[in-house]
């Protein structure tokens, strides 16, 4: 049995079924837990106007537009990109349901027969796409995105186009972001397209200004706006069912290239759409997100400090370097994992819990997501934990990344 499948048959935070929920409590059985699992950063899932919202969508649209979108598309799919648009400052925007739809598209007819450079570190779901893309004839090679250099000098030795850069933004284990200005640098030299899956980003880091209320900046509005670069050469991908609670995904890129892909990618042209609850979850979050977000965000940027300064002060590492609400915990002893994943269950704390051959195995450890819905109290309670589990360690773990 592979220590994946033992994991999901004997751990109680593995493949969890949640029975009941209050706020950011759930219940798992008989078992309450405050959850630091959900990707819900801003909370919206549980915001009261965004929910009431959604009948009246219901009763104009019904529960689910039956066309794909090659047929046709409720004006709500153009509104929606149109103000997506505005928000992230780009040329334009191509919704889809998911992420991970757009990933086995989008990448396969970006990249034809030429040559994708993935990073090693890049979401499961990018490899993916990358491996579809390999099956229409595209040539696939990794690298490290913490080394521009060494992409630079593998796009100069590729003598095959199209080239395309697939790299994560805030990465959804680390919580950190690449070095975004230096792969543009390199990508544009080159003559090569870089993409970005910032899924983890959109909805908590934007652009950065006098008037920003936290270290994340202002408006949400996703990784390229919050380092100041311009879409040049750059296509975004991003979705709305982290930070928006809703399932719904965007392409950001050229007017050209999104009439492109809606020629050629599956789900706009065969896919049954998101149903219309989302839609409505969307544009509700947009219109509190212009009213509110901000605050959101500075109130996660505190909760987020909180956790990270109280980690610092038991000796208990992150790999964590930008104050991102995503908490990586390696542990540093891979065998440690179910006693440290039963400590966390038993106190009523629900991580993520990343084993190996998830991670690494100098990686192994657990994952914490903050969101605006967390209260204090629950954070409290979970810094906690986290000094009793900083104590079951048998040395401090590592910040270094191997």
């Amino acid at each position: 049995m592979t220590e994946m499948a033992r994991l999901r048959k004997t751990h109680p935070m593995m493949e969890a079924i949640v029975d009941e929920v209050d706020g950011r409590r759930m219940r798992v059985g008989n078992h309450w837990l405050t959850d630091f699992a959900s990707c819900n950063y801003l909370g919206f899932d549980l915001e009261p106007e965004i929910i009431a919202a959604v009948p009246e969508y219901l009763a104009r649209w019904g529960t689910h537009p039956s066309w794909s979108r090659m047929i046709a598309s409720p004006r709500l799919f153009i509104e929606i990109e149109q103000e997506l648009t505005e928000l992230l400052g780009a040329e334009d925007s191509l919704t889809l349901p998911t992420i991970t739809h757009i990933h086995l598209s989008v990448i396969p007819a970006l990249a034809g027969q030429g040559t994708i450079f993935l990073d090693h570190n890049a979401h499961r779901s990018i490899h993916d796409g990358c491996i579809m893309a390999r099956a229409w004839g595209a040539t696939v090679q990794r690298f490290d995105d913490d080394n521009p250099a060494q992409l630079e000098e593998m796009l100069r030795a590729c003598r095959t186009y199209p080239r395309l850069v697939c790299v994560d933004g805030l990465n959804s284990m680390t919580g950190n972001i690449p070095p975004v200005a230096e792969l543009a640098r390199v990508t544009r030299a080159n003559d090569a397209l870089l993409y970005i899956d910032d899924a983890h980003g959109f909805g908590v880091i934007g652009e950065r200004g006098p008037g920003e209320l936290s270290l994340y900046g202002s408006r949400g509005n996703s990784l390229i706006r919050h380092i100041g670069e311009s879409y040049d050469g750059i296509v975004l991908v991003g979705g709305f069912s982290k930070a928006y609670s809703s399932l719904l995904a965007f392409v950001a890129c050229p007017t050209d290239m999104k009439n492109y892909l809606k020629a050629t990618t599956a789900p706009h042209t065969f896919s049954g759409p998101s149903p219309v609850a989302s839609l409505a979850t969307v544009q509700a979050g947009l219109k509190l997100n212009a009213r509110r977000g901000d605050a959101i965000r500075a109130d996660l940027h505190r909760k987020t400090a909180r956790i990270l300064d109280g980690m610092k002060q038991v000796g208990l590492a992150s790999l964590n370097r930008s104050g991102s609400p995503i908490i990586e915990v390696p542990i540093g002893t891979p065998d440690s994992i179910d006693a440290i994943g039963d400590h966390l269950f038993n106190r009523g704390i629900y991580t993520t819990l990343a084993p190996y051959p998830l991670v690494p195995r100098n990686k192994v450890g657990f994952r914490i997501q903050v969101t605006a819905a967390n209260t204090d109290e629950e954070i409290s309670h979970l810094l906690e934990v986290l000094t009793e589990i900083a104590e079951m360690l048998p040395h401090p773990t590592s910040t270094r990344r191997e």
